[in-house]
């Protein structure tokens, strides 16, 4: 890629990936261009796979859960394509490491929110507490601590929100 076309997207990818500058987003562009393995077949998308995806979040964020760093990849997958563009690149990170309080809670929404219904429901709840919680040996079906723990879960945003109703009628 030569420094006229690197430019031209980075400008172009400065105005959707409003938390970093030009600098920054060339950086970007350039660390994707390294990371990227050029396909054999030259009609091919370029773009990260989901295995270099996920170890870039294992090597760079220490990310560990099988469920997690698939869900993050399909949050920067938006065209839902398999594969991770540059222009996906740039803009998930840009939400990923800069991004507003609200736009993070959105992205993290989205991850997990399973079946994409716009709701997280119980079992969706309870499958990423099973896949995230630490494996204990003990006597107890781990399954049931974690339905509790949905449950306590559950229990303390229904009060918090109850909470919020009453101070803002007031």
């Amino acid at each position: 890629m030569n420094r006229k076309t690197l430019q031209k997207l980075a400008e172009s990818l400065c105005r959707s990936a409003k938390h970093f500058n030009k600098l920054e987003v060339e950086c970007l562009i350039k660390l994707f261009r390294s990371l990227v393995v050029e396909p054999s077949d030259r009609h091919a998308i370029i773009g990260l796979d989901r295995n270099s995806f996920r170890n870039i979040l294992h090597v760079t964020f220490g990310m560990t859960d099988d469920m997690i760093m698939d869900r993050v990849f399909r949050a920067f997958d938006k065209d839902n394509d398999s594969c991770v563009s540059v222009t996906e690149w740039v803009e998930g990170l840009s939400i990923f490491l800069r991004g507003t309080l609200e736009e993070k809670m959105k992205y993290c929404f989205e991850v997990y929110d399973l079946n994409g219904d716009g709701y997280i429901s119980r079992e969706e709840m309870f499958h990423m507490l099973k896949n995230s919680l630490l494996k204990q040996p003990s006597e107890e079906d781990p399954d049931e601590g974690i339905k509790d723990l949905v449950e306590i879960t559950l229990k303390k945003m229904a009060s918090t929100l109850l909470f919020y109703l009453r101070c803002t009628s007031l």
